[in-house]
């Protein structure tokens, strides 16, 4: 018969592997936690941005409301009229089609979906509504978020 005792080749064998699995697993533990944690934060950053954005609109204010966008000529917005480039163009259009807080309504956005694609870039869709005295309006949006200079910004919207 084989006696194992604490102090046998055996048990500290076994001992040592089992406290070897544990430190592994801590750290494997550790960094999936660090990993999820700055994905949140991007992600937040991305949220938040957003929310500033139907705060400003809200409030009347086209002009903040464009500071999430890429202030670019390479902002690309789709919408029913098609394609327009650059930011200046886009902030004419929104002026243009939204010329008072009576048109502009009450936005709110709904996120459907908030996909990292890279530590650089996101995909978001959703769904965007405004309320208005003359009407309620709806639709569906899909946004490139950018993080440029420490800071994310829309480098193309595709909103109908």
């Amino acid at each position: 018969m084989i006696v194992i005792t604490e102090t046998s080749p055996y048990f500290l064998f076994n001992l040592n592997k089992i406290n070897c699995m544990k430190r592994f697993m801590f750290a494997a533990f550790l960094f999936m936690g660090i990993a999820a944690f700055s994905q949140d934060k991007n992600e937040t950053a991305i949220r938040k941005l957003m929310d500033e954005q139907s705060a400003a609109w809200n409030k009347g204010d086209i002009d903040a409301f464009m500071h999430g966008y890429w202030e670019s000529d390479s902002l690309m917005f789709i919408g029913k009229s098609g394609v327009t480039y650059g930011w200046n163009n886009t902030l004419k259009n929104y002026k243009k089609g939204y010329p008072d807080v009576t048109a502009m309504g009450t936005l709110q956005f709904t996120l459907i979906k908030v996909q990292r694609l890279s530590g650089r870039y996101y995909h978001v869709t959703g769904k965007w509504y405004l309320k208005r005295t003359i009407g309620d309006l709806s639709g569906h949006y899909t946004l490139l978020f950018h993080k440029l200079h420490k800071r994310w910004v829309i480098v193309s919207d595709h909103s109908s």
